[in-house]
């Protein structure tokens, strides 16, 4: 046990070390690393799947809803908060799709009335009993143009293995959500 923790602190330590050489020029002084906006959940995403997916293929709708806040920014105090959303079609889809990796597009609309509008990969796991979608890309234009994006938005895994397994359907899923926007 006390080797465990021994192992875990030196892990630590050497990250905190990397993070701190990272964040310094050559010269010692900070670089221009900003952290633009930061949000946290209880930050929220809602897919809803009418018709509910199944390991059928199926065309139907897919309409999501985005909540974001509590958000900090520190290039842009008035940030407080964000939404994105909307509805598409989706054609041949299953339960599987839910775990494939792609690329995502979206628009988040800033409790100021400005917009930020990402463009970023998508990779899916499960793991934990979890199913964890992050999103990794740049804000294409709007406020913070031109920053990284990582998006992590997890959610409880059980309808979606059920469903890969042919045991079940999935009509939503509920997420947690955390959205990190960084100059470098």
């Amino acid at each position: 046990m006390i080797k465990s923790l021994r192992t875990a602190a030196a892990v630590l330590t050497t990250a905190v070390s990397a993070l701190a050489l990272t964040a310094l020029g050559p010269t010692g002084t900070a670089s221009a690393v900003v952290q633009d906006v930061t949000c946290t959940p209880p930050s929220s995403n809602t897919a809803t799947y009418n018709p509910p997916l199944t390991m059928t293929p199926r065309d139907g709708t897919l309409t999501g809803t985005a909540q974001y806040g509590p958000c900090v920014s520190v290039s842009n105090p008035a940030i407080t908060s964000g939404s994105s959303g909307g509805t598409t079609t989706v054609s041949g889809r299953t339960c599987l799709d839910l775990l494939q990796s792609g690329t995502s597009a979206f628009t988040i609309t800033w409790n100021t009335g400005q917009t930020s509008t990402i463009s970023a990969n998508r990779t899916s796991t499960i793991a934990g009993g979890l199913l964890v979608v992050t999103n990794t890309g740049t804000v294409t234009s709007g406020v913070f143009a031109g920053s990284t994006v990582v998006r992590v938005i997890t959610s409880p895994a059980t309808d979606i293995t059920l469903c890969t397994l042919g045991l079940g359907t999935v009509s939503s899923v509920y997420s947690l959500i955390t959205l990190k926007i960084i100059s470098l």
